[in-house]
């Protein structure tokens, strides 16, 4: 099929700073494509050929939606799967696939693929509501600490807690949930697998994350992560292994502990791009951005290799600011070596909101990783 300057339609479901960099590529290529968001203000809307305005968690809509494209893709989870099912059914090609989806939308339904396939997780126990939790305790079923999750609808740092006693159940809410076994691990690391529907698959190479302590927000991305090389292809293997069971087309972003005694255990997975591969637009040959596209068209994959060490850090709102947005001291930034910031368009900040990023690329991951520390102590996101 002749996607480029044609009458083909690449279809993204959300309209927000992922789907936004997906169509710098999409514009670069020339492929027309049809962009639905809840949001009148989506950072999207300006850069794709058509824009709708519509509920993504709306059956109908999405099926309405899916129909007028040849291939649909979407930019993040919280969509209606139903309706992929449905689009699928009727002939419309939707990558990741509906079942891809349908098993990592619920953190339980996730949890139980990986034991099922014998891919390395922390242990875990399900619940139907918060509040059962108690008994497991007093049965002697669960012990402090854990860490409570969110079964549906938990992102960037919500739906997720650390329970040191029963005082720190009292504020969640009663949904259904895991706990996992608190795991002490030496790092955060991540592998971006893209694959396409022939089975072709390539890795970027093992990044390191460091997180914020109160927001649980990545904070600083660091590739390549600062790690052993045996460790390194031992997260590469496990991440292989996930989307290969999964037979998934697109990216798969898939986020590991390295444990105190090394071992790799996979926390959670993400079917798009994703935060963990921003660094790439500068940093790399081929972008997560520019990949995922080649993965649901059937593409040949880009090099996934780095031209430079690259560190990103995340921009999001201060505590204490809401309102219309203001990005002080963002041309002192711009005044240094290698260092790039991508601002996603969302004109309200609200604290710990992610309103963009900043990509700093060096020879020298250590150097770049000490003008990413000088470029978060500058920048602030504040409001008027």
């Amino acid at each position: 099929m002749n996607y480029f300057s044609s009458n083909f339609k690449l279809g993204i479901l959300g309209g927000g700073q992922l789907g936004k960099m997906m169509l710098s590529d999409t514009r670069k290529f020339d492929i027309y494509t049809c962009v639905i968001d809840p949001s009148p203000e989506a950072p999207s809307r300006l850069a794709c050929d058509e824009f709708t305005i519509g509920d993504l968690m709306d059956y109908q809509t999405v099926v309405d939606f899916g129909k007028k494209v040849n291939v649909l893709t979407f930019e993040i989870e919280n969509v209606n799967v139903d309706a992929l099912e449905t689009l699928e059914k009727e002939g419309v090609k939707v990558f990741p696939s509906s079942k891809t989806l349908r098993t990592i939308h619920n953190k339980a339904t996730q949890k139980l693929f990986y034991r099922d396939n014998d891919i390395p997780t922390a242990e875990f126990s399900r619940f139907a509501y918060t509040s059962e939790i108690d008994e497991a305790v007093d049965n002697g079923g669960l012990s402090y600490p854990f860490v409570w999750k969110s079964a549906r609808f938990g992102y960037d740092g919500t739906g997720v807690k650390v329970v040191r006693s029963l005082s720190d159940l009292s504020d969640l809410p009663n949904v259904e949930c895991i706990t996992e076994k608190l795991i002490p691990f030496k790092n955060e690391l991540a592998v971006i697998v893209a694959r396409n529907e022939k089975g072709d698959v390539k890795t970027y190479p093992v990044v390191e994350m460091e997180f914020h302590p109160e927001a649980n927000q990545v904070e600083y991305v660091i590739c390549p992560a600062r790690i052993p090389d045996a460790i390194a292809k031992k997260a590469e293997a496990v991440a292989l292994k996930v989307a290969s069971t999964f037979k998934h087309v697109g990216l798969l972003a898939v986020e590991m502990f390295q444990t105190e005694n090394d071992e790799i255990l996979v926390n959670e997975v993400a079917p798009r791009p994703h935060n963990s591969g921003h660094y790439s637009i500068e940093a790399s040959y081929t972008s997560q951005f520019e990949q995922q596209i080649r993965c649901v068209l059937g593409l040949p994959l880009g090099n996934t290799e780095s031209k430079v060490a690259g560190v990103m850090v995340n921009l999001v709102g201060a505590e204490g600011y809401t309102g219309n947005v203001v990005y002080k001291n963002i041309e002192n930034i711009l005044a240094m070596d290698g260092v790039t910031p991508h601002i996603y368009g969302k004109k309200q900040t609200r604290p710990f909101r992610k309103m963009g990023h900043v990509t700093i690329v060096n020879k020298d991951i250590v150097v770049a990783r000490e003008i990413a520390g000088q470029v978060k102590q500058m920048i602030e996101v504040i409001s008027e």
